[in-house]
C-alpha cells in the first residue's frame, strides 16, 4: 500500500511537470519589455495622449493661420395674382379691366467668400502656441513615466517568476532527495537494518516534499498568467524565463545618482509645468493691449425678378470685392483681466513652491533607495554564502546517515536548513535586483541602461 501511493504521487508530479513545460519557450527581458510597450493597454493610452498634445502644438492650432469661409445660396418664387382697378375707368369710360399674372417667377443667387486675419492680438496666440510646446513636452515625460512605472512593474513579475521557476528546481531536488532516502529505508527495513518507521517517516517527507512542489507550480501558473496581462497577450500563453542576474556597478550607480536632477521624470515635469504657468501669465497680460485684425470678401449676386403690372421683370447681376481693417481695444473689463493675471502668478508661485517640495521628497528617496539597495545586495551575499555552509553541512549530514551515525529526523533538518537557505537565496537575488530597478526609475536611468 505504501509503495503504491509513494508511487502514484510521483507518477503524478512527473505528468504534472512534463505537462507544463511541454510547450514552453524561452521568454527574455528583452522581448519582455518589446511585447509591454506594443501591447500593454496603460503605455498605448499614454502614446494617444501624446499623439493628442502634438496635434494641439500644430499650426493648424496655433491661432497664426487666417480663415476663410465660403457660402453660397438660391432662392425661388412663383407668384399667381390678379390685381384689380375698382372706381377706375378707361379714357372711353369703360371700367379699367383686371391685370392678372399667371407665373411670374422670380430667382435669386448669391456666393462669398470671406477671409479674415488676427494680426496683433496683444501677443496672446504667441505666448499660447509656446505653452502648446511646453504641454507637448510634459505629455512626453508623462507617458515616459508611465513606461517607467510598466517595467518596474513588469519585472516585478517577471523576477517573480524567475524566483518561483528557481524555487521550483530547488523544490523537485529536495522531493528528489527524498525518494532516495524512501529507497533506502525500504532496502534497510528488507536486511533488517532499519524499522517500519523509518520507512513511514520517509513516506510522510516525501508526501509534505510533493505538496510544496505542486503548489509552487500552480503559484508560478498563476504568477504568469499576471505578467500575460501586463504583456496583454494570451492567458494561457506559457514560457519560461531568464533566471540570470546581473547588477550595475557600484561607481556607475553613484554618477547616475549624481545626474539625477537633471534626469529624474518627476523634476523635469516641474519645469515643464513651470514653463507653462510662466506663458499663462504671459497669455492673461495680452488681454491689456489692442487687437488688430484684417479682413476681406469676394461676392457674386445674380437676381431675377418676376414682372409686375407696371414693370417689366428685371435681371441684376452683382459682384463686390471689400477689405477691412479692424482695431478692438477693451480699455476696461470690469477688472477680469487684472483678476486673472493676479490668479495666474499665484499659480505660478505655486508651482515653485511644489518643484521644491518634489526636489527634497527625490533626494530623500534616492538616498533611501540606494541604502536599500546596498543594503539588499549585502543580505544577498550572506545567503550565498549561507547556502554553501549549509550544502557542506547537508553532504557531511547525508554521509553520516548513509553511515547510520545520525537518524532521520536530524538528516531531514539538515535537508530543510539546506532548501530554506537555497530558497532565501533567490529571494534575496531577485529583492537586491528590484532595489536596482527602483533607484534606476529615480535617477531617471531605467530606460538606458541594459537590463
Amino acid at each position: 500500500m505504501i509503495k503504491n501511493k509513494v508511487a502514484f504521487l510521483m507518477a503524478l508530479i512527473g505528468v504534472f511537470g512534463v505537462s507544463l513545460k511541454a510547450q514552453e519557450k524561452v521568454l527574455t527581458k528583452e522581448d519582455a519589455i518589446a511585447l509591454a510597450l506594443e501591447n500593454n493597454y496603460g503605455i498605448n493610452v499614454a502614446k494617444n495622449q501624446v499623439e493628442v498634445a502634438g496635434n494641439n502644438k500644430g499650426i493648424m492650432n496655433s491661432g497664426y493661420l487666417p480663415t476663410l469661409t465660403g457660402s453660397a445660396g438660391a432662392s425661388y418664387s412663383r407668384d399667381d395674382s390678379v390685381i384689380e382697378f375698382p372706381g377706375q375707368f378707361n379714357e372711353d369710360g369703360t371700367p379699367r379691366e383686371d391685370v392678372e399674372l399667371d407665373k411670374a417667377e422670380a430667382q435669386s443667387y448669391s456666393s462669398a467668400l470671406t477671409a479674415s486675419y488676427t494680426l496683433f492680438d496683444g501677443l496672446g496666440r504667441f505666448y499660447n502656441y509656446k505653452r502648446l510646446k511646453e504641454q507637448y513636452q510634459l505629455s512626453e515625460l508623462q507617458a515616459r513615466e508611465t513606461i517607467e512605472n510598466t517595467i518596474v512593474q513588469l519585472f516585478s513579475v517577471y523576477y517573480e517568476i524567475a524566483r518561483l521557476t528557481e524555487n521550483e528546481n530547488v523544490l523537485r531536488k529536495t522531493l528528489d532527495i527524498s525518494r532516495d532516502r524512501y529507497t533506502r529505508s525500504e532496502y534497510s527495513f528488507e536486511y533488517g537494518q532499519s524499522t517500519k518507521l523509518d520507512i513511514l517517516n520517509a513516506q510522510v517527507d516525501i508526501t509534505n516534499d510533493s505538496i510544496n512542489v505542486l503548489n509552487a507550480r500552480q503559484q508560478l501558473a498563476n504568477t504568469k498568467r499576471d505578467l500575460n496581462v501586463l504583456l496583454s497577450q494570451d492567458l494561457n500563453m506559457l514560457y519560461t524565463v531568464d533566471t540570470l542576474v546581473t547588477f550595475i556597478p557600484k561607481i556607475k550607480l553613484e554618477e547616475f545618482v549624481g545626474q539625477a536632477k537633471l534626469n529624474n521624470v518627476s523634476l523635469l515635469q516641474t519645469e515643464r509645468n513651470l514653463a507653462i504657468n510662466s506663458y499663462d501669465i504671459k497669455v492673461q497680460k495680452s488681454g491689456y493691449l489692442p487687437t488688430i485684425g484684417l479682413s476681406g470678401s469676394y461676392g457674386w449676386n445674380l437676381n431675377q425678378s418676376a414682372q409686375s403690372a407696371f414693370f417689366p421683370g428685371t435681371n441684376t447681376d452683382n459682384t463686390s470685392f471689400d477689405l477691412g481693417a479692424s482695431l478692438s481695444w477693451n480699455l476696461f473689463d470690469g477688472g477680469g483681466t487684472n483678476v486673472r493675471v493676479k490668479n495666474a502668478k499665484i499659480a505660478y508661485e505655486n508651482q515653485e513652491l511644489l518643484k521644491k517640495q518634489i526636489e527634497l521628497e527625490v533626494d530623500r528617496d534616492i538616498q533611501n533607495a540606494m541604502a536599500i539597495y546596498e543594503n539588499k545586495l549585502v543580505i544577498y551575499t550572506i545567503q550565498e554564502q549561507n547556502v554553501v555552509t549549509n550544502q557542506n553541512n547537508f553532504e557531511r549530514s547525508k554521509e553520516q546517515f548513509q553511515l547510520g551515525r545520525i537518524t532521520s529526523i536530524e538528516f531531514r533538518q539538515a535537508q530543510i536548513n539546506l532548501l530554506n537557505a537555497q530558497t532565501n537565496k533567490n529571494l534575496a537575488k531577485y529583492e537586491a535586483k528590484l532595489a536596482e530597478l527602483q533607484l534606476l526609475q529615480l535617477t531617471g536611468q531605467l530606460l538606458n541602461v541594459e537590463l
